[in-house]
């Protein structure tokens, strides 16, 4: 894994990005690679707001996997502050490599360097070997969730 680079995310990396985001059966049904517009209208809000971290994880100059981490400030639990770790996508290539693994190790690490007390995470309810591998890494299913599309 030393060869693996883990940076933020660029305009010139959205359409890897988003053919990871699109490489399965949920995401080919919201995702769309012919039009990179909301995208990069969409990275361009997150990169200026201090508490999202889109990365990319970058092997011999290809992009191999992504994720966004955003850091909340709360009330809760005495005031503390967590992470969302989203859209975690690795390269069908890269799967079983060990980068996924390596990947949310980053992004713990880089919760408990922005001062965060706890790191969440949602998964479809469809995708059980995320699950194993989430579990794995020692992240508890504790919570049900839910959305509201609007």
């Amino acid at each position: 894994m030393g060869d693996l680079e883990i940076r933020p995310a660029l305009a010139n990396d959205i359409p890897s990005i988003v053919a990871m985001l699109a490489d399965d059966p949920l995401g080919a049904q919201r995702e769309s690679p012919d039009d990179l517009t909301p995208y990069l209208a969409a990275l361009e809000r997150l990169s200026g707001d201090a508490n999202q971290h889109v990365v990319v994880a970058v092997r011999a100059g290809r992009v191999v996997g992504t994720l966004q981490l955003t850091i909340v400030p709360g009330l809760a639990r005495m005031g503390a502050t967590r992470s969302i770790i989203e859209a975690v996508r690795v390269h069908a290539d890269e799967r079983g490599s060990g980068l996924g693994t390596r990947f949310i190790e980053w992004a713990v690490d880089r919760s408990r360097s922005e001062g965060c007390q706890l790191v969440q995470l949602t998964s479809d309810a469809s995708r059980k070997d995320a699950h194993r591998f989430y579990e794995r890494l020692g992240f508890t299913p504790s919570h049900v969730g839910f959305k509201l599309l609007l």
